[in-house]
């Protein structure tokens, strides 16, 4: 009786390494907004467009799916994930506690080398804040936070911060975009918490970047508020299948 031949580690190598680079291109279009909360993936077409078999599609929208970018819907298929305002509001309180632990361990942990990268990120969104490029900004802000959790030293912690720092990615960019002043009030908080974790004040990193997040929650709020933003513009709910 036959079977099948084990696949060799250079497939298992081509394979894993073919997943890697469609879920950080899926990633990333989903961050840009490319692809909008809502939007339908279809596997044979991503296949198609990124020149790749369909197993590393199957393998990286797994992937997504556990990092809280796409959603899997029994019998319709796999959708960007989307939030309800309400939900989003939630995530920002985990997201607040989360940053909490994150200030206090970092300001404890953190080096000299680390802090100059932080503040070399700094530099950079000051300048894309003076010119209100959110498109130049969003992504140096998920940078810096991503840096900031990293700094913790807890492997468990940076993995379930960026899984809500991901769910919430829309309304984080919606908050810079529509909300008032908020390029100058974001750039002067990042600036105040780098130099409560470089003077290693636990307490005082901890209280700010707490702060951070709720006060983006605020921002969200009144972005809700203003004139032509809607909840259904920001995150097209997604139909769920019947039960």
């Amino acid at each position: 009786m036959s079977t099948l031949a084990a696949p060799s580690p250079l497939e298992v190598l081509r394979s894993h390494s073919l997943t890697t680079l469609v879920r950080d291109e899926l990633e990333r279009r989903i961050l840009a907004g490319e692809l909008a909360p809502g939007s339908k993936l279809n596997e044979a077409e991503v296949a198609d467009s990124l020149k790749v078999s369909r197993g590393p599609v199957r393998e990286a929208f797994r992937a997504l799916e556990q990092a809280g970018l796409l959603r899997n819907e029994k019998n319709r298929g796999v959708f960007v994930r989307s939030l309800t305002p309400a939900e989003a509001d939630e995530l920002y309180e985990v997201r607040a506690g989360l940053d909490a632990q994150v200030g206090r361990l970092a300001a404890a942990r953190r080096s000299d080398s680390q802090v100059k990268e932080l503040r070399e990120l700094l530099r950079a969104m000051r300048k894309a804040a003076r010119s209100r490029d959110v498109d130049e900004y969003y992504p140096l802000n998920v940078r810096f936070h991503d840096a900031l959790a990293a700094l913790s030293g807890n492997a468990t912690l940076l993995a379930t911060y960026r899984r809500v720092v991901n769910e919430l990615h829309l309304y984080r960019r919606e908050t810079l975009e529509h909300g008032p002043g908020s390029f100058p009030i974001s750039t002067q908080e990042h600036e105040a918490i780098v130099d409560a974790i470089a003077a290693g004040d636990a307490a005082t990193a901890s209280r700010l970047l707490h702060d951070h997040a709720m006060e983006s929650r605020e921002r969200l709020h009144l972005a809700l508020g203003r004139p032509g933003v809607q909840p259904s513009a920001l995150a097209p709910a997604t139909p769920r299948s019947k039960r």
